[in-house]
């Protein structure tokens, strides 16, 4: 899944035209895929506060991540979560390195040497793997106890009994459709529908995987990011049996909104903050379902051998607090992992995630990197990994 999507607050004036209207940042689908470096802001703060229960910082910090995820001032003035963090604690924020994806990602984290880094699923699986990552000491992270077990748990980030990653930001996805239509019926309307807008994006495949596992339980489909190939043929299946132009593969979030609001698109996989978007713009959409769909959480990680692990860490501990976190999430909008967050700006995301019902949250179904050996399980079985995805997935959509 791409990352770095700008969302806003919607208004939709004779069901067409779209205006920003305020609680987070200006939405824009950014064409460029290059990683894109910057310099967030000159100095550091003079007198940094000291820290106890660290060493002390080496005064500099390489950072790279998602775009969106490291606002440093440079798209609004307005939107800053770095400079802070350098006036505070002292380490200047040198490099600053933005990417779009996965693939982008491990380009960039392999051609030069980063302290901490902002990765999803897909990504963070292939670093612990290739230990370029290390395991965080969550002890020295004040913030970090109130992130839900539920996220500081997921099997994305944690393996052999070490953390890998504090979580940032998380999203899940609903089954959203046009209510002066027919409401979909079954878990697998959207791969039925001739008309529907689907993510473009390999991790998609674990949405029509987690549809069969409800409509064809005899395919033993227990977790949608790690199929056998088999299971892998009938997702793909389920998800070539329509084409035409009413099916669509969309890349950015905006053009979800755009065909509700023309209506194009009387069935879509978005999320619910999206959906909360189209329904304050007036538009008669629903989710299908009240329970959630598959998700993703991304989060911040440590690199094996940080040339500043005194300043990383105190990065990962700015990241988990709720200040940075609200202005992370209003920004993105995207659901902040620590429910202290919600406030301000970030209240009407919050909502619209139900951040702080567990229940709901218990719901998800995470992503992790789909892998060979079934999400290091330890047993027998055999399943494809993300290159096959990748693959598959290109043949499907061209």
């Amino acid at each position: 899944m791409r990352r770095g999507r700008r969302m806003a607050a919607f208004v939709c004036a004779g069901g067409a035209a779209l205006a920003a209207c305020g609680g987070a940042g200006v939405a824009t689908a950014d064409s460029s895929r290059a990683a894109t470096r910057t310099t967030p802001s000159p100095k550091p703060t003079p007198t940094p506060t000291p820290t106890a229960s660290l060493d002390e910082g080496e005064g500099l910090l390489t950072v790279l991540s998602y775009r969106g995820y490291t606002e440093w001032g440079g798209n609004d003035p307005k939107v800053n979560w770095v400079a802070p963090f350098e006036r505070e604690t002292g380490c200047k924020v040198t490099t600053l390195d933005h990417v779009r994806n996965a693939e982008e990602l491990h380009k960039a984290y392999d051609a030069a040497p980063y302290d901490v880094v902002a990765a999803g699923p897909e990504a963070a699986g292939r670093l612990i793997t290739e230990g370029k990552v290390g395991p965080v000491n969550t002890a020295l992270l004040p913030d970090y106890d109130d992130i839900p077990k539920r996220l500081r748990t997921l099997p994305a980030y944690n393996r052999g009994g070490k953390v890998y990653g504090v979580p940032y930001l998380w999203e899940t996805t609903q089954l959203a459709y046009d209510a002066e239509g027919e409401r979909p019926r079954g878990a697998d309307a959207l791969f039925r529908s001739d008309a529907a807008a689907i993510e473009d994006d390999p991790l998609s495949i674990a949405v029509a995987a987690l549809a069969l596992s409800r409509t064809e339980p005899d395919l033993g489909v227990k977790d949608p990011f790690q199929l056998t190939p088999a299971q892998l043929d009938r997702a793909l299946t389920l998800l070539a049996g329509r084409k035409g132009e009413g099916r669509v593969y969309w890349t950015d979030p905006l053009d979800v909104v755009s065909g509700f609001a023309d209506g194009s698109t009387p069935l879509a996989q978005t999320s619910p903050y999206v959906l909360n978007l189209l329904r304050r713009a007036g538009r008669p959409v629903r989710a299908a379902s009240a329970d959630p769909g598959p998700g993703r959480a991304d989060a911040w990680m440590l690199a094996a051998e940080p040339q500043h692990p005194g300043c990383a860490y105190r990065w990962l501990r700015w990241m988990s607090t709720p200040r940075a976190q609200r202005d992370a999430a209003a920004w993105n909008g995207l659901a902040p992992a620590n429910p202290r967050a919600c406030t301000g700006r970030a209240g009407r995301v919050c909502a619209a995630f139900r951040v702080g019902d567990e229940k709901w949250l218990d719901k998800v179904t995470f992503a992790t990197r789909p892998s060979a050996d079934c999400g290091h399980s330890g047993g027998a079985a055999k399943c494809t990994d993300y290159a096959e995805w990748q693959k598959r997935w290109q043949g499907l959509v061209g």
